[in-house]
């Protein structure tokens, strides 16, 4: 009886570990082994999320930004002292006496550092620190604009894609009207295979479309650090004019707040707090010391002075690195600004310009080209029109939309390429 219970014991929790294992391959397991299989789908939002945060441009930057703390620490700290000390044996030779001690020397030297000196270095460090935060947030604004570029320009060949499998499924339709016509005898042979030439046209767009939506993916995953996987899409729409340009107070607000000119700005600043420091240096520190002395019949404690004396350098040479590291300085930014007033005009006008363009299909380019074709398909079904009219007609159809959705991209990168001027969103 005990080894009856004993098997249905042994047999119950083997079955109990058998039905575990499968709920947790289902549970657990199996949005793993499915992951592969499920294409995933990303906003903009969720691409720059992962991007900013997987970022090698930006974990650099950040790296910056910490070795400028680390600077910044190391110029507020002040000079350490050293201290030197000696110890042996010693006697006076004379017999009569017979001293003997154990001689010791200590001595201890402070170096003082001029207050010029030291404030120049702290706030040269001070602007480094804040130069490097511009920095990381001038890198931010560039990896968010390349990240955008990237998104709607994936997002027009979504679109494209889209298009030319319209079209090779419009085609196929055609196709089979046309082979039903001719075994009606109501279409030439002639009719067929310009059918079968369209069809091939299309798949060859098709075939370059999609190579091209491989070739935007991959840009995108590349500026997400490789976070987005090789089967995914995105999923979103392209952006709209929605307020008046106007160039010169967009200007001076670049100006006023772009991260480039405030990173330049700080790096004239440390580049002015060196040159200051260096012609403090041209005056020595000094240095205090401090000795206590005792042997065989002698004790002395001395106090002194250290001055280096800059008879034949002032350091000339570092004075002159430093003057022309700000003349540097003040010269990249001039030509910053004048850059950023230039992008700035040049996007502006590429802004209205494709606004202009998609207003000229929204006020009726697009129902146009629909009611050509609409009308083109009645017109062969009941042999009004010739397969060339519909053909020519599918293609202008095709060509337009094709045509909108660029314009879309366009003013949607020229807008992002505009906001990375502005070093901020609209």
């Amino acid at each position: 009886m005990s080894r009856r219970r004993f098997v249905m014991m042994t047999y119950g929790s083997v079955t109990w570990c058998v039905v575990s294992l499968c709920l947790w391959l289902v549970l657990d397991a199996g949005p793993l082994l499915a992951d592969d299989s499920v294409r995933r789908i990303y906003t903009l939002q969720d691409i720059l999320t992962l991007a900013e945060r997987h970022s090698p441009t930006l974990a650099g930057a950040e790296g910056l930004v910490k070795q400028s703390r680390g600077q910044q620490i190391a110029a507020g700290a002040y000079l350490n002292p050293s201290i030197t000390g000696s110890a042996g044996r010693g006697a006076i030779r004379d017999p009569s006496t017979g001293v003997r001690v154990t001689e010791r020397t200590l001595l201890v030297e402070q170096p003082i550092e001029w207050a010029g000196k030291r404030s120049a270095r702290q706030e040269a460090a001070d602007a480094g620190v804040a130069g490097a935060g511009a920095a990381l947030d001038e890198a931010k604004v560039s990896l968010s604009a390349d990240v955008k570029v990237a998104f709607y320009q994936l997002l027009y060949q979504q679109r494209d894609a889209e298009l030319a499998r319209q079209h090779v499924a419009a085609v196929e339709e055609m196709q089979r009207t046309v082979q039903a016509r001719v075994a009606a005898g109501e279409a030439t042979s002639f009719d067929r295979l310009k059918a079968g030439v369209e069809l091939q046209k299309a798949q060859k767009d098709l075939a370059r479309a999609q190579h091209a939506l491989l070739a935007a993916g991959a840009r995108l995953n590349a500026l997400a650090a490789g976070t987005l996987g090789k089967g995914f899409s995105i999923q979103g729409e392209f952006r709209s004019l929605s307020q008046a340009l106007d160039p010169d107070p967009l200007t001076a607000l670049a100006i006023e707040q772009h991260p480039a000119i405030r990173r330049l700005a700080k790096l004239a600043e440390q580049a002015d707090h060196s040159l200051r420091f260096e012609r403090e240096a041209r005056v020595p520190n000094i240095t205090l010391l401090g000795s206590y002395h005792r042997e065989a019949g002698d004790e002395s404690l001395v106090a002194g002075i250290s001055v280096p004396l800059p008879l034949w350098y002032r350091r000339q040479g570092e004075i002159q690195t430093a003057l022309g590291a700000k003349h540097r300085a003040d010269a990249e930014r001039l030509r910053v600004r004048h850059e950023l007033e230039a992008a700035i005009t040049q996007h502006v006008q590429e802004v209205l310009t494709a606004h202009e363009q998609l207003q000229v299909f929204d006020n009726g380019l697009l129902k146009q080209a629909e009611q050509t074709v609409a009308l083109a398909k009645m017109s062969f079904r009941h042999g009004a029109a010739t397969l060339l009219d519909l053909l020519d007609a599918q293609r202008v159809y095709r060509q337009t939309l094709l045509e909108y959705a660029q314009a879309q991209s366009e003013l949607s990168i020229a807008l992002t390429r505009l906001e990375r001027s502005l070093g901020a969103p609209l």
